[in-house]
């Protein structure tokens, strides 16, 4: 063998590779490497102390094999020889990695052999006839060999990862899937066109989560916080993935997931764009390409849902993405201001913008609140007297029976809409509790063949920690059926009264906040200052009615009149 002495037995350490999992499985497998090992340490009389397996490309800085090298420089393993099948087994590096990974070996006196003999040790002095040595007339007449073999080992990886790269880009930008499925999905391949392709379908389980985290955001009544314990009530869990060895991909060394939804998480979620099925990554050069697939929910809800953050635009096949940026009245500080409210509701008559509001200190340290524009423009209404003008114009509305009886059915419906969706929550709730029941008895079952105290240990830490989870959904679920059921009756009781005494919901109210929300809702369009002044807005019936009814609102008095002072009006003639 390659210049190696036979009358000493030599101990070895030989270096088994493969790139993927998938290449183990269908050619050139560990097993088959280490047979042919064998076969020649055998014939050479060598003595395989430990064999390395790494199932990791070889061609990245980090070397997977340095391992081993590192393993044969102790010299406890007394190492004579490193046995490879081939150098391209050994790195795909090209010939500076391979020079540099041999010559670790060389420095411990340790040689590199490969089954096919490409390698050499023996070393030739262009000067031995003259009995002189320098470092410069000593070579190994294989390094050209060798080395023209570690740069076409390279080349080899190079073209394979082009070819496959490049087609699972083209692929991606074709609409297709060629990355595990994100969560709510799974990979199912079927024939298309182009071949069998990957495509994303809905994951039995998990897709119903996703579902009712975008349901419970276009609702827009449920805040961020609220939705979360409502998805972990009904037993959301993230994905389990299984932690493996980096250097031999068959080695599961542990796990992680398995944990509850977090509000930063569901943010990621909502604005993925993959949910309504459209595709946008680096493979696309970030932009949106329809998917081959069916979302999740419509493009509709996805929009909704993220109200205003991400939209999603389909027109003519072609899907557009936009990242809307916020205006520039909600990048301030206290936007939702208690005191003053109706700033986000009452637009300045010049611009058509929402007003600001804040108090200006006058000469003699004396603080004036108001209402302001400065859009270019100058527009001021002191904060006393701005809602004496939104009082005056809400003490002149009234309902009319028609909508309370309207408003009253459209209420009943929603309610009775929303009970449907409790049955079907419970239902997923009922079926997450089935299933942790089946995977504890199966636990159970493998523990009765279990011999080893360890693997009973974990068995059982496993099927306590499948109890809690049982446990907590089963305390959930009883909790939701416990609660009081409401008295629709006292619901509608209070509808009625609110809607017949307007004032008390508009102007009486304790929260500020709410107060000028509940102000909005009157309106078919935000009104101007002007507007409101002169009675004269676009007035709507309450938002959230599945069909639009006749104008509920009416004034009180004549229609035309003009219900401002006279100070007012003229102040208002001078804005124009």
């Amino acid at each position: 063998m390659n210049n190696l002495p036979a009358q000493v037995q030599k101990n070895a350490v030989a270096a088994i590779r493969i790139s993927s999992l998938k290449q183990g499985l269908q050619g050139d497998s560990p097993d088959d490497q280490k047979q042919q090992i064998e076969r020649f340490a055998k014939s050479h009389d060598i003595h395989i102390k430990k064999f390395f397996i790494f199932m990791e490309s070889a061609s990245k800085e980090e070397q997977p094999v340095q391992e081993a090298i590192d393993y044969c420089k102790k010299k406890k393993n007394n190492i004579q020889v490193f046995i490879i099948k081939s150098i391209d087994r050994f790195t795909r590096g090209g010939s500076y990695l391979y020079d540099h990974l041999k010559m670790q070996l060389s420095n411990i006196d340790v040689n590199l052999v490969d089954i096919y003999g490409v390698i050499s040790n023996r070393q030739v002095n262009t000067l031995e006839h003259l009995d002189i040595k320098f470092d410069w007339s000593v070579y190994s007449p294989t390094k050209k060999t060798e080395i023209l073999e570690a740069e076409r080992a390279k080349d080899e990886m190079r073209d394979i990862m082009t070819r496959m790269i490049g087609a699972e880009i083209r692929y991606v930008r074709m609409g297709y899937r060629v990355r595990q499925a994100p969560f709510g999905y799974m990979n199912e391949k079927i024939e298309t066109e182009h071949g069998r392709r990957v495509i994303l379908v809905p994951h039995p389980e998990e897709s119903i989560f996703i579902k009712k985290i975008f349901q419970l955001r276009c609702r827009g009544s449920v805040s961020d916080p609220d939705i979360v314990d409502i998805l972990n009530n009904m037993g959301f869990k993230s994905r389990k993935f299984h932690k493996r060895d980096p250097n031999d991909r068959t080695k599961i060394i542990g796990s992680r997931g398995e944990n509850p939804l977090k509000v930063k998480q569901m943010w990621e979620y909502i604005k993925n764009p993959i949910y309504a099925g459209v595709s946008v990554e680096k493979w696309t050069q970030d932009s949106p390409v329809k998917t081959k697939f069916e979302g999740l929910i419509s493009i509709k809800q996805f929009n909704k849902a993220n109200r205003g953050k991400v939209i999603l635009s389909e027109k003519a096949g072609k899907v557009s993405v936009f990242k809307k940026q916020p205006p520039d009245y909600l990048l301030n500080k206290q936007v939702r201001n208690p005191k003053f409210p109706y700033k986000r509701y009452v637009m300045c008559p010049h611009c058509q913008k929402p007003l600001y509001g804040s108090a200006s200190r006058g000469k003699m340290g004396n603080y004036f609140p108001a209402y302001h524009c400065n859009r270019g423009h100058y527009f001021r209404v002191p904060k006393k007297e701005f809602n004496e003008t939104i009082e005056a114009f809400v003490s002149d509305l009234k309902v009319t029976p028609e909508y309370v009886d309207e408003l009253k059915q459209f209420v009943i419906e929603s309610w009775n809409e929303k009970q449907e969706t409790v049955v079907s929550d419970q239902s997923v709730v009922k079926t997450k509790i089935e299933t942790l029941k089946s995977q504890a008895q199966m636990v159970a079952d493998k523990i009765k063949y279990l011999s080893s105290d360890v693997a009973i240990g974990y068995m059982e830490k496993d099927l306590v920690k499948i109890d809690q989870e049982i446990e907590k959904l089963e305390t959930n679920n009883n909790d939701e059926k416990a609660q009081k059921t409401i008295n629709m009756e006292v619901i509608m009781e209070y509808i009625g009264y609110f809607l017949e005494h307007l004032d008390d919901l508009l102007i009486h109210s304790a929260n500020p906040l709410k107060k000028a929300e509940y102000f909005s809702l009157i309106f078919n369009q935000l009104p101007t200052y002007e507007e409101l002044s002169l009675g004269t807005p676009q007035l709507a019936p309450f938002i959230g009615l599945k069909q639009p009814l006749s104008t509920a609102l009416v004034r009180i008095g004549e229609p035309g009149r003009i219900r401002t002072s006279d100070h007012q009006l003229k102040r208002l003639l001078l804005c124009h």
